[in-house]
């Protein structure tokens, strides 16, 4: 009974794999039938006008079925035994597929590469790349400067920039932002020339040789940054040197000593003063000029006072600025230590900033209480607050202001410098410097009155009288050239010419170039 069970259903299950392969042999030659120009139901003329009406793709398919007709007709019968039915469905189908996908995949990747520049844009300043440097042949003077001794090759430079040739239509530079761009372009042009540093290798970091690189005290830590990696002008021979780099910090010198709350600073300089001493023991050169050759860079409220205990220091400094001596460093906030460039520029062109005025900031110092007592909720063109309230930044932010403002306030702090004059630059608003006896950065080459307004500490309460009363046409002109003058205060990981570590070192150059011809009238509060 077991084997004609067994042998019943083996036969049902014969007969089920013949039907199924009964069926599937009947289909495939229905599938062939159709495709096969020999059994063609339509005329040569019908069918032209059938495959017309029809959509020519849908997917690929149709278009491929019509294509492989029309050539098939033009074979013999014989070739239907080739016939790529499965090559119709599955490779060149599939071929076509994989090209659409690579190409909706590049497509994608376009748009994604488009999105990230657009973001990249907004986020960071992007700087075209510098023209190439113009090809200077060195006259035999020139040559000769080379080899001269480091006080000789000053000499010369200083009658070189006198008799400076007229520069006119420079494409490097734009002329209206300098005092004069002649004695400009012929001093940095002497300066790539001529000037060699000596970077002292004494001192331990972090105070020494380790730079603080981002918040508003950055300039000193940008600089010395790029000095020390610096090949143009560094060299490791003192006896060739014009100037001699002391690299400290006074950022991270504060860090390392002072002791929060004790409002004690002097331990800050006797540490200087103990530093120096130390060089000039064990080196000959700041004996040989009294240290009229060394500089060190400071961009801190506590900068002047940490030279106080030092004889020589003081003499140079003294805690007022000394126009031919010190050098006036532009005050800048750096947000990414790793892209100094981003978060800053793009600002918004003149008819997309309906503020006239706009300040936020901590009300430290002697100004800035004054400012806040006359415009604070005063005037709807005035925006002037203390610290940006929140329900104000939900609505736009502290940069935001300053893209949509004409004129930007720096009033001074408990210092007479302020990281806004460099931010105001940074977006494209005319800074509006409210600190008396102020001497600005670079102001010995920059002419200052083409793209900002100073207004005297006493005229506050007339502030908007005197920024309405600046034309409309004066303003633009204005506007135009904070935006030539912004290269000129830039930071980058890779220095460019004429940016603000240039400016800076050319300033220094420029000093200790025409030290002989200082004047000895001292200006206040510096």
């Amino acid at each position: 009974m077991l084997i004609e069970v067994s042998m019943k259903g083996l036969r049902k299950q014969r007969i089920r794999w013949r039907n199924a392969f009964l069926l599937g042999s009947i289909m495939t030659t229905i599938v062939v039938l159709l495709h096969t120009p020999t059994f063609s139901i339509f005329t040569d003329e019908e069918e032209t006008e059938s495959s017309s009406s029809l959509p020519i793709y849908l997917n690929g398919s149709l278009h491929l079925n019509i294509q492989i007709v029309s050539e098939a007709k033009v074979e013999s019968f014989p070739a239907l035994t080739t016939t790529p039915v499965i090559e119709l469905n599955s490779s060149e189908w599939f071929s076509k597929g994989r090209v659409v996908e690579q190409e909706t995949k590049i497509d994608l990747q376009r748009k994604m590469r488009k999105r990230s520049k657009r973001k990249k844009t907004k986020d960071e300043l992007i700087l075209p790349d510098p023209p190439p440097v113009p090809r200077h042949v060195l006259s035999s003077s020139e040559r000769h400067a080379i080899s001269l001794s480091p006080k000789e090759a000053l000499g010369f430079a200083k009658l070189e920039i006198q008799r400076a040739p007229d520069v006119v239509n420079d494409t490097e530079l734009f002329a209206p932002v300098f005092r004069n761009l002649s004695v400009f372009k012929r001093s940095y042009e002497l300066m790539e020339l001529i000037l060699k540093v000596y970077i002292y290798p004494d001192g331990e970091k972090p105070i020494f040789h380790q730079p603080h690189l981002n918040g508003i005290y950055a300039s000193e830590g940008w600089f010395m940054k790029l000095m020390e990696s610096n090949t143009q002008f560094v060299t490791k021979n003192p006896e060739k040197a014009h100037l001699f780099y002391m690299p400290y910090s006074v950022k991270q010198l504060q860090n390392a000593i002072f002791v929060p709350g004790s409002h004690n600073i002097k331990p800050l300089s006797i540490f200087l003063r103990d530093y120096v001493n130390m060089l000039s023991i064990k080196y000959p050169y700041w004996n040989r000029t009294h240290g009229s050759d060394h500089s060190l860079v400071a961009c801190h409220d506590w900068g002047p006072y940490t030279v106080n205990e030092h004889l020589e220091l003081t003499d140079l400094s003294d805690g007022i600025f000394v126009p031919g001596k010190d050098v006036s460093l532009p005050e800048t906030s750096i947000r990414n230590a790793g892209k100094p460039l981003r978060y800053i520029g793009n600002g918004n062109r003149v008819s997309q900033r309906p503020i006239l005025a706009f300040f936020a900031g901590k009300l430290h110092g002697r100004v800035r209480p004054q400012l806040l007592k006359h415009w604070r909720n005063k005037d709807v063109d005035m925006k002037i607050y203390g610290p940006l309230p929140h329900n104000v930044a939900r609505k736009m932010t502290y940069v935001q202001h300053m893209k949509s403002s004409k004129y930007c306030l720096c009033p001074m702090g408990y210092e007479v410098n302020s990281p806004r004059i460099v931010e105001a630059i940074y977006y494209e608003c005319v800074p509006v410097i409210i600190a008396d006896n102020f001497v600005l950065p670079f102001g010995e080459l920059l002419d200052w009155s083409a793209f900002s307004v100073v207004v005297p500490e006493k005229e506050i309460p007339r502030l908007k009288e005197i920024l309405l009363e600046i034309p409309m046409r004066r303003y633009v002109k204005m506007q135009m050239n904070v935006k030539m003058v912004q290269r000129h205060f830039l930071w980058s990981t890779k220095p460019r010419r004429y940016d603000v570590f240039h400016m800076i070192l050319h300033s220094i150059w420029f000093n200790l170039v025409n030290q002989n011809q200082t004047s000895s009238d001292h200006v206040p509060d510096s």
